[in-house]
């Protein structure tokens, strides 16, 4: 992660804002004053204690063990959580966020999958950033705490990676989702200042979905930014759906769909600016954008339009309405970069560490990295089973290199045989 100035600085203006300070580690909460978009307001732990994980188990969801997870998210305070050490966490029920948290993985190789996943119900100013979330299952029919004062039974999850459900001032940044049992990331139920960037989709068929119902009033205030984003391999729709509300989607890089990339059921205003689609080999299914069960008499009203985009492969969007700025105004949350830049805007999509190609090394000047491998799912031992809480703001190890050689998670077979080569 770390890089000179010179070759470190790629536009993007949420990697340049913190990605070239080499002391990064010790002003992890610079990364708070780095956001974009709708959701730029979102606080997460900033001012709050360094909270760092040392036990990836989840054993107990109304008496969390102290340094796992679970036990830093249900805390009423901010806090900025960090990770002892690379780890695969496999949940046994959602994971109920409280309001001002971060979870930053800088540092460490951080893995949610094989459980439920993410759950910010009712919450605000919460930031997700560099880990990976994969493989999420419906959870349930169980007693969860959500607070150190509060646990309540949990009817049936619907199996989301990251779940926002009247939740606001939220920001998901530099996360790999793939294959979830319904969404990858789906906001509903009013959820609004919402920012989902420099992330990395893989592997899955309805990847976003922002809206409850077409019926449901409250999400025609529902504002969010997708930006920086890659959209890839094994995709086939709702990049995002969109139902109401305002959606900004600027300078993301989609290179595979099959049915569609864009859609849209009730009247939202849809502001595509600076993305790059490309087209699948299939002749029937090169529009970026569809109406979801709606007559052209009826979407021909709706304020969806393309600007600056370019279309790769035959792809071709289908603008409608007519040109409000009012409208735009309020699907407008930062200004879109020269799609020609789109490759270096994106280049760093998805958690740290993630490759497109076969290798890459990457070096973290300090950061919460203690080496070692991905732990088996739900393991953890009972060393340091307090966790550390640092006030101050700042937590940093020695300076560790990790040199990644093919570690794209969804490629490998057994995760947890996935090992770090740690340098001195």
């Amino acid at each position: 992660m770390q890089a000179t100035q010179s070759t470190c600085l790629t536009g993007n203006p949420i990697d340049d804002c913190w990605r070239c300070d080499p002391n990064w580690s010790n002003n992890r909460q610079r990364l708070a004053d780095c956001g974009i978009g709708f959701g730029r307001g979102a606080l997460g732990g900033k001012g709050g204690a360094v909270y760092v994980v040392t036990d990836s188990s989840d054993r107990d969801t109304v008496n969390p063990t102290p340094g796992t997870l679970r036990h830093a998210v249900i805390q009423d305070e901010p806090l900025w959580i960090v990770f002892a050490s690379s780890m695969k966490i496999r949940l046994k029920q959602e994971l109920l966020v409280n309001s001002y948290k971060t979870i930053d993985g800088r540092g460490a190789d951080v893995h949610i999958a094989g459980g439920p996943c993410i759950t910010l119900q009712y919450v605000s100013h919460v930031i997700i950033h560099g880990v990976h979330v994969y493989d999420c299952i419906p959870g349930g029919q169980a007693n969860v705490r959500s607070s150190p004062t509060h646990y309540g039974w949990r009817t049936r999850s619907d199996g989301d990676g990251i779940s926002l459900f009247g939740a606001r001032d939220i920001w998901v940044d530099h996360v790999s989702l793939a294959n979830c049992a319904d969404g990858l990331i789906d906001a509903i139920m009013g959820s609004t200042g919402i920012t989902i960037s420099n992330s990395y989709f893989t592997r899955h068929d309805e990847v976003m979905l922002l809206g409850h119902n077409d019926a449901y009033l409250p999400d025609a205030a529902m504002q969010v930014t997708i930006a920086f984003n890659h959209f890839g391999e094994g995709l086939v729709q709702r990049m995002p759906r969109c139902r109401l509300g305002y959606i900004h989607v600027v300078n993301n890089d989609y290179t595979q769909w099959e049915m569609y990339a864009i859609g849209g059921s009730a009247n939202p205003t849809i502001n595509s600016q600076g993305n790059r689609y490309t087209a699948p080999s299939d002749a029937n299914a090169k529009e970026v954008t569809k109406r979801v069960e709606t007559d052209e008499s009826e979407w021909g009203g709706w304020n969806w339009r393309t600007e600056g985009d370019i279309m790769v492969n035959g792809a071709f969007f289908v603008p409608s309405g007519g040109e409000l700025e009012l409208m735009y105004a309020k699907a407008t949350s930062v200004d879109p970069k020269s799609v020609g830049l789109i490759d270096q805007l994106t280049m760093f999509a998805g958690a740290w560490g993630q490759t497109r190609g076969n290798t890459m090394s990457v070096t973290y000047n300090g950061g919460a990295t203690g080496g070692g491998s991905v732990t088996g799912s739900g393991g953890g031992g009972d060393s340091g089973y307090l966790g550390m809480v640092f006030g101050g703001g700042s937590y940093s190890s020695s300076s560790t290199r990790l040199d990644l050689v093919d570690l794209h998670p969804f490629a490998k077979k057994d995760l947890n045989q996935v090992e770090h080569m740690v340098a001195e």
